[in-house]
């Protein structure tokens, strides 16, 4: 049984990524793994400072936010998921903000190699390298981090919300966490 850590992008309820989200955790748990999920949309996490204080106070960051409360459930996770809309060709800022705090992790010196990354991403456009925006940083930060990549769910041409299921997206997020 894995310990799995789910980290959101979307403020959308009933959007797309939701739809994934809602189905892999729903595959994890039946699996027997646990997971804490993270809706970013809903906490404060401001931008990384590079003042390289991390854990100097006892906390991942000094200037005290929410990233707080998830760094202890990453650190402790074997696995992490992030689960995302594009926006604007990219992550969306409150994910972004989670994403770049975890450099607190590197200048601590934390071992955190070894850990499994999964990306579940949609976006509005037909075209799949939009999606890139989203995968490339996410790859490469897991790279830096020493994590390995357990697979990646990325849906083109979905907008409104409820067109993920038009799609296999919700299916392919589920069976994804057959692969943890």
């Amino acid at each position: 049984m894995s310990k799995i850590v789910v980290l959101t992008g979307s403020p959308r309820e009933k959007g797309n990524s939701f739809a994934m989200t809602e189905a892999f955790i729903k595959a994890a748990e039946e699996k027997g793994h646990s997971v804490t999920r993270f809706d970013t949309d809903k906490l404060t996490v401001g931008p990384c400072h590079a003042c390289e204080t991390c854990y100097k106070t006892g906390e991942a960051c000094s200037f005290a936010d929410d990233f707080n409360a998830i760094a202890p459930a990453v650190l402790d996770a074997d696995v992490i998921v992030f689960s995302t809309p594009v926006y604007w060709y990219s992550i969306p800022a409150q994910l972004k903000s989670v994403l770049d705090k975890m450099y607190s992790f590197c200048v601590a010196g934390k071992d955190i190699a070894g850990k499994g990354c999964a990306v579940l991403a949609c976006c509005e456009e037909d075209d799949m390298t939009v999606l890139d925006g989203v995968r490339v940083p996410i790859e490469r930060s897991a790279a830096l981090m020493g994590w390995h990549m357990v697979g990646e769910v990325l849906v083109p041409g979905v907008l409104n919300v409820g067109d993920i299921d038009k799609t296999d997206g919700v299916a392919q997020a589920a069976a994804l966490a057959a692969k943890i």
